[in-house]
């Protein structure tokens, strides 16, 4: 599982020209789950993407975690961050899960976010979105487990 991790000013997922989801300053997560992925990575990213210090504390440094920063968090699918380009010049996804399986992992991984923070907004899975950001810093992170 994999996570591209991006401090935001802000940021927004819309769907057929519908706003979607929308945060103010905090963390936008593109999640990309492959076929070996469990709950337990789930569960283990999630953690992780809600605790790495990514925000200044007041001397400027990246100290604060998106719960002490008190940061809105909006988790938006990405199949395509788990694409092998290793190769050629098209990428392969053999090793993205299922519809189904990704679809499930995803909706365990935002039930247990909305879980632990208080504000969590999402994309919807499958679905062909636009998101928009205006990444702070910028700051970007992958994050896998």
């Amino acid at each position: 599982m994999k996570a591209l991790i991006q401090r935001v000013k802000s940021a927004a997922v819309d769907i057929a020209g519908q706003r979607h989801g929308e945060i103010g300053a905090g963390t936008l997560v593109l999640l990309g789950i492959e076929k070996s992925d469990t709950e337990a990575c789930a569960d283990k990213l999630l953690q992780k993407v809600l605790n790495y210090r990514i925000f200044p504390d007041s001397e400027g440094k990246m100290n604060l975690n998106l719960q002490q920063h008190n940061g809105g968090l909006l988790v938006v699918s990405q199949f395509t961050l788990v694409a092998d380009t290793a190769k050629g010049l098209r990428p392969g996804f053999s090793k993205g899960a299922t519809p189904a399986q990704g679809e499930a992992l995803y909706n365990y991984f935002v039930s247990q976010a909305t879980q632990l923070h208080s504000n969590v907004a999402t994309g919807s899975f499958g679905a062909d979105m636009q998101v928009s950001l205006v990444n702070d810093g910028p700051v970007t992170f992958m994050l896998e487990v």
